[in-house]
């Protein structure tokens, strides 16, 4: 079904069952999937790749042209997967050269007011609450949580099913499994509650915790403590996936907490 006074590019491809509301714009470049809603005064520009299922509120600008001098006109996709959702008001930019997409994956649900620069990569069932910014080459994981009004900063890497408080200025890397806060940006525990919604049991979590242990609070450098996850947790999925994270990324890690701020969690 189709809103009045839209402006929809004869070229656009849109899927069967999907829904267009009023005063909608839609360039030529735009492939919407199948039983998508669209709400009213969205803007869907050249590279939206947009998946089935998916909702987009009133007001959100989907594919501009990155806020970055060096974009220079090159071709380049928005990525939006299956079953996710975009709230009012919320800026997403295509990528530029540097990565060539920016891409949100399936079953996300980016909150109002939220910014997803270039070339940026969130993975599946992540949430961003209100007014979060992402800047530039910026890469989340899997189950991300995002508290409302925080800021990354660019070519900053958040690995999976980690959490970051709100307002919280993010400066550094943020590995898996943890959540994060304070100013800076600090290690304050696993996310236990997250992990024990998806599945996790008592047992991998304390192992999780231990590794946590061993990087944070035991006054070792990167590469022993990579040593030493390695030597006592060699069967663990979740160790290889925290060595895996320390060894890609560049620049610093969250800080350490005071050993008066480790709770056991």
């Amino acid at each position: 079904m189709i809103g009045q006074f839209t402006d929809i590019n004869p070229k656009a491809k849109i899927g069967a069952g999907t829904e267009i509301s009023n005063f909608t714009t839609i360039t030529g470049d735009v492939i919407i999937g199948e039983n998508c809603w669209i709400g009213a005064g969205v803007n869907i520009m050249d590279g939206a790749r947009i998946g089935n299922n998916v909702k987009i509120f009133p007001g959100a600008v989907i594919s501009a042209v990155p806020q970055d001098l060096k974009y220079k006109g090159e071709i380049t996709t928005t990525e939006i997967g299956d079953g996710t959702t975009i709230r009012e008001y919320c800026t997403i930019n295509k990528g530029t050269q540097a990565a060539g997409k920016t891409v949100i994956g399936r079953n996300c649900l980016i909150m109002a007011y939220c910014h997803v620069a270039h070339d940026c990569i969130i993975g599946d069932n992540c949430v961003l609450a209100n007014t979060v910014s992402l800047a530039g080459h910026i890469e989340l994981g899997n189950f991300v949580v995002i508290g409302g009004l925080a800021a990354i900063s660019q070519f900053m890497k958040v690995g999976d099913h980690a959490m970051i408080g709100g307002y919280c200025q993010v400066r550094s890397n943020v590995p898996p499994y943890v959540r994060a806060a304070r100013e800076p940006l600090a290690y304050i525990g696993v996310n236990t509650i997250g992990l024990k919604r998806r599945g996790y049991d008592d047992e991998v979590i304390a192992q999780i915790q231990e590794m946590y242990r061993i990087i944070f609070l035991k006054n070792k450098n990167q590469s022993k403590s990579i040593d030493e996850i390695r030597a006592n947790f060699p069967n663990s999925p979740e160790g290889n996936n925290i060595i895996a994270f320390l060894e890609s990324i560049e620049g610093s890690l969250i800080k350490s907490p005071k050993s008066k701020y480790d709770n056991g969690d």
